[in-house]
This record gives C-alpha cells, sequence and structure tokens, in this order.
C-alpha cells in the first residue's frame, strides 16, 4: 500500500566513533543544537524541539568500506536560498571543505563528509510549480551550481545564528545491491513509489509526488555487500505520517532499520 501523501522523513539515526569530535562537527560547522545526551549517545537539532539526527558513539568503529552497502548521504533540506546559501558561507568560514555542489533541476545542493567520512547533502528545494517531466518522469540532473549566486542570494549575508526553523531531513539516498531488490523492498514493504528511474544506475522513490525521500543507486558496484556491524554509517531513518501504523522494518542488506511513525 503508497505511503500516504504527507508523510515525510524524520530523525535520522547514525553511528560515529567519537561523540564529542561528531556533536562539535555538527553543532559549531553545520548549526545543530544539542538537546540531551543520553550515554553514548547525543541529539540533535535545527530548532530546539524536534530531535533530527540521533548520534551514538560506538567506539570501536571502523570507516565504511568505500565498495559497501548503506549510506551514501543524508540530506538537510533548508528552507530558502537564502539559508543555503548562509550555510555555504558558514562552511567557507570554517574552511570545512566540500565535496561537490549541483543544480538538480529541483533543487540546488552542496555536498559535504563528516568527520567519519559520512555524507551529507544540504539543499534547498524549487518551488514544486517550476519541476519539469521529461520521458514521462520527473526531470533530475546534476548540472553546475552558480556557487557565488548562492552565496550572494539576499539574506545570505546575514549574521549566522545556526540551521534556521524549518529545516528538516529531506531524504537518504543509499548505496544498495541491486535496485530490483531495494525497489521490492522500500516500495514493496515501506510504500514509497518509483519517481525516476532514468538516472543511470539509480532509482528514486518519494511519497506525495516529492522527487525524492529516498535515493537507491549502484554505483559502488552491483552485488555489493553489507558493511561491518561495527562500520560508521547510518543506523536507521524514520518515515512519518499521520495515518501510518507504526513498525520497524529492517533492511538487512544495508544495516539500515526503517521506523515507520504514525500518529
Amino acid at each position: 500500500m503508497p505511503l500516504p501523501a504527507d508523510a515525510h522523513l524524520g530523525a535520522v539515526s547514525l553511528t560515529v566513533k567519537d561523540l564529542d569530535r561528531s556533536v562539535s562537527f555538527y553543532r559549531d560547522i553545520l548549526g545543530f543544537r544539542e538537546l540531551s545526551r543520553e550515554g553514548r549517545t547525543a541529539f540533535l537539532s535545527a530548532n530546539g524541539d524536534r530531535v533530527l539526527i540521533e548520534l551514538h558513539e560506538r567506539r570501536d568503529a571502523v570507516a565504511k568500506p568505500r565498495r559497501s552497502t548503506g549510506l551514501f548521504h543524508f540530506a538537510i533540506l533548508v528552507p530558502s536560498r537564502a539559508a543555503l546559501g548562509r550555510s555555504l558561507r558558514r562552511l567557507s568560514d570554517r574552511q570545512w571543505p566540500l565535496s561537490g555542489v549541483a543544480d538538480h533541476l529541483v533543487s540546488e545542493a552542496l555536498y559535504l563528509n563528516d568527520p567519519d567520512g559520512l555524507g551529507i547533502e544540504i539543499y534547498r528545494d524549487r518551488p514544486r510549480d517550476t519541476w519539469r517531466s521529461a520521458n514521462g518522469e520527473l526531470a533530475m540532473a546534476t548540472d553546475p551550481l552558480d556557487v557565488e549566486s548562492v552565496a550572494n542570494e539576499p539574506g545570505a549575508e546575514v549574521t549566522w545564528h545556526g540551521l534556521e526553523t524549518g529545516t528538516v531531513i529531506g531524504h537518504v539516498h543509499l548505496h544498495v545491491s541491486r535496485l530490483d531488490k531495494g525497489e521490492a523492498f522500500y516500495c514493496g514493504r515501506i510504500g514509497f513509489e518509483p519517481v525516476v528511474r532514468g538516472y543511470p544506475g539509480a532509482l528514486f522513490v518519494s511519497a506525495g509526488g516529492y522527487h525524492h525521500h529516498l535515493g537507491m543507486n549502484t554505483w559502488v558496484g552491483v552485488g555489493a555487500a553489507a558493511p561491518p556491524e561495527n562500520a560508521v554509517g547510518l543506523r536507521s531513518f524514520t518515515v512519518e505520517a499521520r495515518d501510518l501504523e507504526s513498525r520497524l522494518v529492517d533492511d538487512a542488506s544495508t544495516r539500515v532499520v526503517v521506523a515507520v511513525v504514525g500518529g
């Protein structure tokens, strides 16, 4: 059964090697607020209320092998182009390197890695009424981003006070072993619907016609193995909607748990 049209992502849960190091990065570089700690777990928010990221320290954690399934990146959706510009300026001011930038037609995006090498996207959506179709599906691309224009967007020069209210987790992108198996799990069992099939080696799925709540790709190789149990990376992500029955679904092929939350 398809997910309700109002379904969206909630919190992501990450395994990290050094909790203090990770909290410093997510707070001081990206602009999250630390809400609380429980043992070796820290809970982070953009607005001081709703948890968006859980950081779980595992001191014996190892790096995620490059040719393994699991997290490609998780994506932080900011509420405006000016907010994206402020994040860009913040990264530049703190001399934190970008791994890439892109204009995806439906969005504009910055890419970077956290201290454990976990992939992060920070992006803003273009208005939905500007999205276009091509060959029977939503048109998406990876075009050059006008970085100077983003940095100079009116409002981007405002003094940095962290992430704005309205910031959410927009999507998650996974390396999978096979796209057909990924589709069977995330569409057949979770209820997402395919949106874009034409992107080479990738599949994008969502609820409610969004460009994607979940991306899947085989860019590290078809048949890639799951990472070690103690690898840094994505532990789980949450799908939320009012009319859902809460459940946990384990994707053993990526070692990622999907928490479906209703209410």
